[in-house]
């Protein structure tokens, strides 16, 4: 089977031009498919504050209304997806940047069953592995903005870190699936002020216990929450680490790396 390496980067590399490009530049030199997956970032916060749209945050997840819905899908799917399929061209990747509505990408239903209504928030339902695989046999790269849709004319805002964990689930059937968690910090920290305190390999014991001892808390918990969904779900690793260091993550020498 080939391999492929679905990439997620979250809002703090999308926000930084610096960040963005390096990361773009590791990205563009990996061998075999690859799919990138992006965050929000800072901009459609800041675009609904210009526009007089409240902004409410619960657990760090968007509470999106009927006017942040219009926001976060100009922004998600449009601007920063474009800036980002742009920047590759520039790097002569040959790619396709779509949100889950596009080609039937990914289908969700409106969240339920929470104390909070999230709004137009989805939970994935289904995701659309023909299409990929035939992007991927064009040798075209999808970059995939956080955006689905419920199959009856309704957009929802998804979070990316389980579009991609849902994504690279889905392809492992036909591919090696490499899921790479790609943010500003150099991995799982024990000292969230201390780079240099990566811890290199989490299991499920290893992250009970930190989750116990309040190392790992808040953010970091939903991204390993996904990151255990997809080694169960026959993903082959999952490694969590600095974005613009995409090829040491992928060959081991970086980051934190997610074992069961």
């Amino acid at each position: 089977m080939e391999n492929l390496y679905v990439i997620k980067i979250g809002g703090n590399i999308v926000d930084n031009p610096i960040l963005l490009t390096t990361c773009l530049q590791a990205f563009s030199h990996i061998k075999g498919q690859a799919i990138l997956v992006h965050g929000g970032g800072k901009l459609a916060t800041s675009l609904a504050v210009s526009l007089g749209v409240e902004q409410t945050m619960v657990e760090g997840r968007r509470i999106t209304d009927g006017e942040t819905l219009k926001i976060v899908t100009m922004v998600y799917a449009g601007y920063i997806n474009k800036n980002i399929i742009a920047q590759l061209q520039a790097l002569n990747v040959n790619a396709l940047g779509l949100s889950g509505a596009d080609a039937n990408l990914i289908k969700a239903h409106k969240r339920v069953g929470t104390n909070v209504d999230f709004g137009f928030v989805g939970d994935i339902d289904e995701v659309n592995t023909e299409f990929i695989h035939q992007q991927l046999l064009n040798n075209t790269r999808l970059v995939i903005a956080p955006i689905t849709h419920d199959g009856a004319g309704q957009l929802l805002n998804t979070n990316a870190d389980t579009i991609a964990q849902t994504i690279a689930t889905a392809m492992s059937n036909t591919y090696k699936v490499h899921l790479v968690y790609g943010f500003e910090k150099e991995g799982v920290l024990a000292d969230v002020n201390n780079e240099a305190s990566v811890i290199s390999s989490i299991n499920n014991l290893t992250y009970s216990q930190l989750k116990k001892e309040n190392v790992i808390f808040e953010g970091m918990i939903p991204k390993i929450d996904n990151a255990f969904l997809a080694l169960y779900g026959g993903v082959q690793s999952v490694i969590i680490g600095k974005a613009e260091k995409l090829i040491e993550l992928m060959n081991g020498t970086a980051g934190t790396t997610i074992t069961i």
